[in-house]
């Protein structure tokens, strides 16, 4: 048993669990960061193909923590968002909504672009570079937590090396599928989406001046996000392209010429000649919702709390307001001489967080079903509602400020302050 208990201990070293102990160390908590990788590993380059697209606010925390500057020289800035439906020849519907860079404006009201598309290792390898400048944190990996003990005064992790952490609180920051929420009997809303998303990256002839676009296919979204330059200088977007899970696995046993032919068929060619790295990777969808976010000296952050849909590019700045939300209700509570781990401490957490994380849960949800098909009636409906929308600045920009994560209780970190 380590002689010294830990503030908090975080099951989960991806990004999630990465940036909350960095958040947490940095606020002066005492801090065990466990993974059964190596984060080495996990932030090395074709570790998982993805982007993130890293709202304004969540850049706010990376800023807050020094974690920006590495990232800004391989981040994206998203200036403008256009969203249609596509047939499968990629061709786009004439009624559709567009967002204006110059309608996203930050809290001094000047213009700011909407988000960053990042690519994940990048990610990582920031973090991993600031965890290793924090001595608040200690990372223990390659490790696995064999199981963990949990009482009302204290709590405490066996790991299979067969050492013993004890701390006051314990933070799943595991996945959808994390062994410590069920382990402790929360459950949770869970369903596929019957989808999986094939994720690559094209390179085009013309360059994408910064626009994403989402474009709803009859099997799902085809999301085409700008990228920095290749150090070739090739023009990059970031591909999620989500199909019925039947059809996604057959694209994806095509050989190299007839995917590419598929790919190409549905990117159209709006940005001249493209092709792909020839690199894919593929995951499934599905939600997960935990019915609630907190138990005894227990904690669930980002998709352990809920995962959702990637159609909105939302699910990893939820974790991020996650994660700003937890650490500013410890430093509070330990500021007062209070328990971090106590029940009315994390139950402040958990009331924070509920209605940003299930309204957005229940809009991802609703997007994918109502747009993830190819239903006359229905697709003439959506069309005409994007157009209706696209007519109402007022609409638009409070849209706008929803996606850079400037609506609603926003903790201090998100507002670009330490707690």
């Amino acid at each position: 048993m380590d002689s010294h208990p830990f503030d908090l201990a975080i099951a989960g070293a991806g990004l999630n669990g990465s940036l909350l102990a960095l958040a947490a160390g940095e606020a002066g908590l005492d801090v065990a960061l466990i993974d059964r990788v190596p984060p080495a590993v996990l932030a090395a380059a074709g570790a998982d193909g993805r982007t993130t697209a890293v709202a304004y606010t969540s850049k706010l925390v990376f800023e807050a923590l020094g974690a920006w500057e590495e990232i800004a020289p391989e981040a994206e800035p998203i200036r403008d968002i256009r969203i249609s439906d596509a047939g499968y020849d990629g061709r786009a519907s004439p009624l559709f909504l567009h967002f204006d860079h110059r309608e996203a404006v930050d809290e001094r009201g000047k213009t700011a672009p909407m988000g960053w598309i990042v690519e994940n290792h990048v990610l990582r390898t920031a973090l991993l570079h600031r965890l290793a400048a924090c001595p608040k944190v200690e990372i223990v990996a390659p490790e696995e937590v064999a199981e963990t003990e949990r009482t009302q005064d204290r709590a405490e992790i066996r790991l299979k090396s067969g050492r013993r952490i004890a701390t006051r609180l314990i933070a799943s920051a595991e996945g959808r599928l994390g062994a410590m929420r069920e382990e402790a009997g929360i459950g949770a809303q869970n369903w596929s989406y019957g989808q999986i998303a094939i994720v690559l990256v094209a390179h085009h002839e013309r360059p994408h001046r910064g626009v994403a676009q989402e474009r709803f296919l009859p099997g799902g979204p085809f999301a085409i996000l700008p990228m920095t330059d290749g150090p070739d200088g090739t023009h990059r977007s970031s591909i999620v392209w989500t199909e019925r899970t039947e059809i996604a696995r057959r694209l994806l046993e095509l050989d190299e010429t007839r995917f590419q032919a598929e790919f190409a068929r549905r990117f159209g060619d709006h940005l001249g000649r493209v092709g792909t790295s020839g690199q894919r990777w593929s995951y499934p969808l599905r939600l997960v919702h935990a019915h609630r976010y907190v138990d005894t000296r227990l904690v669930l952050v980002g998709d352990a709390a809920h995962g959702i849909h990637p159609i909105a590019g939302q699910g990893y700045n939820l974790g991020v307001r996650d994660i700003a939300a937890l650490v500013e209700v410890l430093v509070d509570a330990r500021r007062l001489g209070l328990d971090v781990g106590a029940a009315d401490t994390l139950e402040r957490y958990a009331q924070w967080r509920r209605t940003d994380n299930f309204s957005m849960v229940a809009s991802t949800d609703l997007l994918t079903w109502l747009f993830s098909n190819d239903i006359k009636p229905l697709r003439l409906a959506r069309d005409l509602g994007l157009a209706a929308v696209n007519r109402v600045p007022p609409l638009r920009r409070f849209l706008v400020r929803h996606a850079m994560g400037l609506v609603g209780d926003l903790p201090k970190l998100v507002r670009g302050q330490r707690p």
